[in-house]
């Protein structure tokens, strides 16, 4: 007969006694947070793939009084680079690339000769490439808000010399994803929004996941406000961060999704209904100015954590790490 170990009977014990308490230390944390300003958006904790435990807080449109609720849709930031990992893992998977190959080799005549020879697929994957570039800023001659498909973002960078040479560095790279994007599109011969939705987000049945026009956004989705800076303290003012944003998300992120669209991924994640997915244990996260998320599957006792907000960093993620601490998860 096998014995555990003393460590593990301890947090076999903590984990019992938490548990069952776990909704009531959800709710007067979330309530104490959204109490302090600190919390706007939709916490989902889901065991097994089922929901167990979830609240809204806040508003979703601050001048019209409008609610979140938690069926609202949040920008999701960077997340959207997963989504982009995995129509790439697709592509390979059907022979359409060797993510080893260099990036002149898939796409010949990308503009910039000497990135696209010594950059490789794997290193825009892992941040690696050495591509930099400021994707948020406007286009020569146009506004953020002009940005409707990939290649509208592509101008931003495409002459900027590597930054390092590739592989040598780590250096996080929203240009080496909108690169990743456009060739998912020369591969696939389909837009990548259309890509997304019909390779990963249909599959899944996300129903309310999409990158829209920041000027057209759907009923029930959440603006994004922000107080400047992350530091900034709770009784800063609040504005909105609709001109931070380029027109439409893209393949680095930006788009949108409901706390209950990315449980339903996890699930198919879990199930195996995407093709080239990841496992469900992930743990990612977005953020920029007005907008957090943080989702960990797989947690300890079968937990999901699904945090979606509409305020800046950490505002998210802090709540995800509270609850993996409580659920005994570790780093």
């Amino acid at each position: 007969m096998s014995m555990i170990p003393s460590f593990q009977l301890l947090l076999l014990a903590s984990l019992l006694a938490q548990t069952p308490d776990l909704p009531t230390r959800l709710s007067k944390t979330l309530d104490s947070l959204a109490a302090a300003g600190e919390f706007s958006g939709v916490f989902l904790l889901a065991k097994d793939g089922a929901p167990v435990f979830e609240r809204a807080y806040g508003f979703a449109d601050r001048e019209a009084r409008t609610p979140n609720t938690v069926e609202t849709a949040f920008n999701l930031g960077s997340i959207n680079k997963l989504f982009t990992q995995i129509a790439i893992r697709q592509l390979a998977d059907a022979g359409k690339l060797d993510v080893d190959s260099t990036l002149a080799r898939a796409w010949p005549d990308y503009p910039n000769h000497e990135v696209a020879r010594r950059v490789t697929i794997r290193q825009l994957l892992q941040h690696r490439s050495g591509v930099g570039g400021n994707i948020f800023a406007a286009p020569p001659g146009k506004t953020r808000g002009d940005i409707r498909q990939l290649a509208d973002y592509l101008p931003l960078f495409v002459n900027e010399p590597l930054q390092f040479e590739p592989g040598t560095n780590q250096r996080y790279s929203n240009a080496g994803y909108i690169l990743l994007g456009l060739l998912i599109e020369r591969l696939s011969g389909e837009n990548y929004y259309d890509y997304m939705r019909r390779h990963i987000f249909e599959p899944a049945a996300m129903t309310r996941t999409a990158s829209w026009p920041v000027d057209s956004l759907p009923a029930n989705t959440a603006i994004g406000y922000t107080r400047g800076a992350q530091d900034a303290p709770p009784s800063t003012p609040l504005g909105r961060n609709s001109g931070l944003l380029p027109g439409r998300g893209s393949s680095a992120g930006g788009g949108y999704s409901t706390a209950h669209d990315v449980l339903r991924l996890l699930n198919a994640l879990r199930a195996g209904k995407i093709p080239s997915g990841p496992p469900s244990g992930v743990g990612i996260a977005g953020g920029a100015p007005g907008l957090n998320a943080a989702v960990e599957g797989d947690l300890p006792g079968g937990y999901d954590v699904i945090v979606l907000t509409n305020l800046d960093p950490p505002a998210a993620e802090k709540v995800a790490r509270i609850v993996r601490t409580w659920l005994g998860a570790r780093d």
